[in-house]
């Protein structure tokens, strides 16, 4: 009896890590929504808050073999800043990452990704007035992030992660001082093997 039990456990336990490999060429995509929240960096102290917001979007993977991966995709980030109690600016952006993605532990159900991200302004607001115009319109930075994978079946999966972004460019077209933006988010997503 112990023997068959311990069969059964063993055989299982090889089903369920097979069923988590990915191998060359396997294409994940990933829709996903998250709470984010974002602000500037730079030289001047501005006073300011963090901005509050919800992003959205859909990420891909492309697998080199079980532990590495190509992350990409096209995700909906407002980006910006609260200043004092009644000043806020929301920037729009539609962001590219180009990450390497690192697949870790026994299961490889654990990711880590890192990379340069392209961002693509398409709208700005002060306190609900067009500002676009004073902003460059992309936006290059850099990108990691940390997620977790709950397999589901062989499939699908879903994903929770946090993402993180530091912007390398300057946000305004002419400013005395240097800004860029910060941008950070918790995700839960749905992973489509394909």
């Amino acid at each position: 009896m112990k023997n068959i039990l311990f069969s059964a456990v063993a055989l299982f336990a090889v089903a369920f890590a097979s069923a988590q490999s990915r191998d060359k060429g396997t294409i994940e995509l990933i829709p996903q929504i998250g709470y984010a929240s974002s602000n500037y960096y730079g030289e001047e102290n501005l006073q300011n808050s963090t901005l509050s917001s919800v992003t959205f979007g859909v990420g891909a993977d492309y697998f080199f073999n079980n532990t590495w991966s190509l992350r990409s995709g096209l995700h909906f980030q407002t980006m910006g800043s609260k200043v004092l109690s009644n000043y806020e600016e929301k920037l729009n952006y539609v962001t590219i990452p180009l990450n390497a993605n690192w697949h870790f532990g026994s299961t490889k159900k654990w990711n880590l990704n890192f990379g340069p991200s392209l961002g693509f302004l398409t709208g700005a607001k002060v306190n609900g007035v067009d500002f676009k115009n004073q902003l460059k319109s992309t936006q290059f930075g850099l990108s990691y992030g940390i997620g977790y994978k709950i397999e589901v079946t062989d499939k699908f999966s879903i994903l929770v992660d946090y993402q993180g972004m530091a912007g390398l460019s300057e946000v305004a077209k002419d400013s005395p001082y240097s800004l860029k933006n910060i941008h950070s988010s918790f995700n839960v997503g749905g992973v489509f093997k394909l």
